[in-house]
């Protein structure tokens, strides 16, 4: 959509704004690899905006460093308005992006943002857009995030930074989501900012969400969802292996810091889990590494470290163990490589 121009569709329900109400801008900057669901669920709460009070309360331009269409993470390419290009620091201005997370980080996209916020604009990103917020050092000392599938990565990049793990933050100026639908949550709040939390729960309402102000707040499902049990004792031990990949426990040190014996422990995982505590740990630390591989160019000795393994050989003999292929044959798009999948 041109910059001078603004959509408010026709719609059967409506909630009132008081009349002239200022009209907001927004910019969101389209990098190869970017995820579509996040991008639209950022850019429907807008028009519904719009579409509920049937004013221009949002007007919103696309841009990319060229000018020239940009495929997505899907393969779907989205037309932009313009290439990149100084803007009003009034505007609210986004990077989307995806996989590969490198994209973000590309020169003219990180000075685009530099000199944004650089004259007091707000920036953002979407998924992974925070790496080029990072690129621009704009997030020491503020609050951020990003998809929870590129953290590791990102920590490996930049360990001066921390991420948290929450769905969206919004940061003195900077505003970062996970992706997915995080993007509308992130948007609802900044709806509810500029014109009340009834106006921002109808839009709500109208993507068929429920407002739910304080309830899940971080990206992903508890832990008692994802491994299906409300056993507090198993439930410390997986979250203890959890914060402890790179510098594994054993058995014995998940026994004291528990309060179990370590019989009892190998009892609740075969019961529950299946598998033993052992196997059960070693696969976490595993999926790390494939996630490293993934996600960053950092040569096989260092994944190894960062998921616990004292050696190159351990890892890849555990590595194609469980994933059927050794970690030299593994496929990686790293860093620059083309897209692939996301969110």
């Amino acid at each position: 959509m041109p910059a001078d121009e603004t959509i408010v569709p026709l719609g059967a329900a409506y909630f009132p704004v008081p009349a002239g109400s200022a009209t907001r801008r927004y910019a969101f900057i389209l990098v190869p690899g970017f995820t579509l669901l996040a991008f639209s669920s950022a850019v429907e709460p807008l028009r519904i905006a719009n579409q509920l009070s049937q004013q221009p309360l949002y007007k919103w331009q696309l841009l990319s460093e060229t000018g020239a269409p940009v495929a997505s993470s899907s393969g779907i390419s989205v037309c932009v308005d313009a290439a990149l290009a100084p803007m009003d620091r009034a505007t609210r201005t986004f990077v989307c992006a995806g996989n590969p997370a490198s994209a973000a980080a590309a020169p003219k996209v990180v000075a685009a943002i530099q000199r944004h916020a650089r004259f007091g604009g707000a920036v953002g990103g979407i998924c992974t857009g925070a790496v080029a917020l990072a690129a621009a050092g704009l997030l020491a000392d503020r609050a951020f995030t990003l998809h929870w599938e590129n953290q590791p990565a990102f920590t490996e990049d930049y360990p001066a930074l921390c991420p948290t793990v929450n769905r969206f933050e919004v940061s003195d100026g900077v505003m970062t989501c996970g992706g997915g639908a995080a993007a509308t949550d992130m948007m609802l709040s900044l709806i509810a900012e500029d014109y009340g939390t009834e106006f921002a729960a109808m839009v709500s309402e109208m993507c068929l969400r429920k407002v739910m102000v304080g309830i899940e707040k971080e990206q992903r499902s508890s832990m008692a969802v994802l491994i299906r049990s409300r056993n507090p004792g198993l439930l410390n031990i997986v979250n203890l292996m959890n914060a402890h990949i790179e510098d594994p426990l054993s058995l014995d040190d998940l026994a004291e810091a528990a309060g179990f014996s370590r019989r009892h422990i190998e009892r609740m995982f075969l019961s529950v889990l299946g598998e033993s505590p052992g196997d059960y740990y070693r696969g976490i630390r595993l999926d790390r590494g494939r996630n490293l591989l993934s996600t960053t160019d950092l040569g096989l000795l260092d994944v190894a470290l960062a998921c616990g393994f004292g050696s190159v050989a351990h890892f890849s003999k555990s590595f194609k163990s469980r994933f059927g292929v050794t970690p030299t044959k593994f496929n990686r798009p790293i860093k620059g490589g083309r897209p692939t999948a996301s969110r």
